[in-house]
């Protein structure tokens, strides 16, 4: 059930708190006058010796004499978006923790400044409130009902914002769904529901149907699984008056054993998490439907397993991919480029004016930037400071890295067009974003997403959860700086 929002464009006053059991206080650099519970906040600035300039840095969480709970933090123009995320999570943590039905969301200052905290503290505090899937006997995680925002007002109430919400809270009910609950063929049934819900037009190229059309490269790693209901889905999204049309790609691996070079338990743990591409790709689409975005997109969805048998690929073997390439296989963990490989053809015929592919796809990249950015690659320089700037601007940061041509001679191979990867993992994420590069058909603006902070130990920016939906205020931003260019 969605949160209402109330919203009163008046800052908040002492009497129109007293009801309130859970209060976050965003603040501006110049501390406000007639600040309701300023005593409170004053006595525990004492006990710790710390100023209120400090809030901008740590935030303070304290108990009202009332018995109620409020924390306070200020946001500085001079932080970037991530900074002014991070220390909202941190500020509404200790309300959220406690599961309240309420919560009072008061900001201050200027017109400017008012607007830009209210829209970030209620996107931070609807993200963080989402209740995820659990299996837990006892679960003592509930629902907020109702947010309170003091100091701005909004006629559209929000809906961007609280579009974006959705859609990361959807990346993150999916990626941490145990793999036995999203099989291909389960995920497969759940997309089904949200496109009926969402009016999203529907369509799946299965295991038989790929095999006739010589999507060799799909097959080849979907062919292990028993039974065998992997696919390539299509959705799109049509809004009337819609000019240009984006296609997003997502690797949808639900999970990866490694296949015959088979991954110990160390890095197979967690491998459930490998359809978090596609997972983004249906976020996106939910925000940009919820926000009535007027762009035409088509999600593309590669849901698979990678599982070791009698009927899975192997190193050596040589396959030949919908666009005619013969790939041979070198290591079969690199299953991740072999099912986006296909899908990217398929979606490249539909001469979509940019194409965007999302996959936690490599162990390079994680290396390269660690699990705090992700790493983006592509065949339009000009578009990856692009794309860096609409991080910044998300509070998702990306670094871009090379795609030399050159990388591609480590693909050279002596018996068939292209070597799947290497065996080295030197670079192995600009090598793969050479390899996907080789199916795409026509000279499209196309650019690949390397996921590596789906996952950070303690949450990452607005997020507090491990799990972070990474990705979805990222292509948000993306797609509407291309909405705004020249047709």
């Amino acid at each position: 059930m969605a949160i209402q929002l109330k919203q009163n464009a008046a800052y908040a006053d002492a009497s129109q708190l007293n009801n309130a059991t859970h209060i976050l206080f965003v603040l501006p650099a110049k501390r406000p006058q007639d600040l309701p519970h300023a005593s409170v906040l004053d006595a525990r600035m004492k006990r710790q010796r710390s100023l209120y300039a400090e809030l901008a840095k740590s935030p303070l969480t304290a108990d009202l004499p009332e018995g109620a709970r409020a924390s306070w933090v200020v946001l500085e123009q001079k932080q970037s978006v991530f900074q002014r995320h991070t220390l909202l999570r941190k500020a509404v943590k200790p309300l959220l923790d406690e599961s309240p039905a309420q919560l009072v969301i008061a900001v201050y200052g200027d017109a400017e400044e008012a607007a830009q905290a209210a829209a970030e503290a209620l996107y931070v505090t609807e993200v963080n409130a989402a209740v995820l899937p659990t299996r837990k006997s006892k679960s003592k995680k509930h629902a907020l009902k109702t947010i309170q925002l003091y100091g701005h007002k909004r006629a559209d109430g929000f809906a961007a914002v609280r579009a974006r919400a959705q859609g990361n809270i959807l990346v993150r009910q999916l990626t941490v769904l145990p793999p036995n609950e999203l099989t291909p063929a389960l995920y497969r049934d759940r997309i089904a529901e949200l496109a009926a819900k969402h009016g999203w037009d529907h369509e799946s190229f299965d295991m038989k149907k790929l095999g006739k059309m010589g999507a060799g490269a799909f097959v080849a790693v979907g062919q292990g699984s028993d039974p065998q209901d992997a696919a390539i889905v299509h959705l799109r999204y049509k809004p009337k008056h819609a000019k240009k049309r984006i296609s997003l790609v997502g690797k949808g691996i639900c999970f990866d054993t490694g296949g015959h070079n088979l991954k110990p338990a160390r890095y197979m743990n967690g491998m459930h998490e490998d359809m978090n591409g596609s997972a983004v790709v249906l976020g996106t689409l939910l925000a940009a439907t919820e926000a009535g975005l007027p762009v035409e997109i088509d999600a593309w969805l590669a849901i698979a397993q990678n599982h070791i048998g009698p009927r899975a690929y192997k190193q050596n073997d040589v396959i030949t991919a919908l666009n005619g390439t013969t790939i041979e296989i070198v290591h079969t963990d690199a299953e991740g480029r072999m099912v986006l490989a296909d899908t990217l053809t398929l979606a490249s015929r539909q001469k979509p004016d940019l194409m965007i592919d999302f996959a936690t796809l490599t162990g390079s990249m994680v290396t390269a930037v660690g699990n705090r950015y992700s790493g983006v690659l592509g065949n339009r320089p000009d578009m990856l400071c692009h794309a860096v700037a609409a991080g910044n601007e998300a509070g998702e940061r990306v670094c871009a890295f090379p795609f030399d041509a050159d990388y591609e001679e480590e693909l050279d191979s002596d018996i068939a067009d292209i070597k799947q990867c290497t065996l080295d993992s030197d670079a192995d994420h600009i090598i793969a974003a050479r390899f996907l590069s080789r199916f795409i058909e026509g000279d499209i603006p196309w650019m690949h997403v390397d996921l590596a902070a789906v996952n950070r130990k303690g949450g990452l920016g607005a997020v507090a959860t491990d799990t972070t939906g990474f990705g979805v205020g990222f292509a948000l931003n993306v797609i509407a700086a291309f909405m705004a260019t020249k047709a």
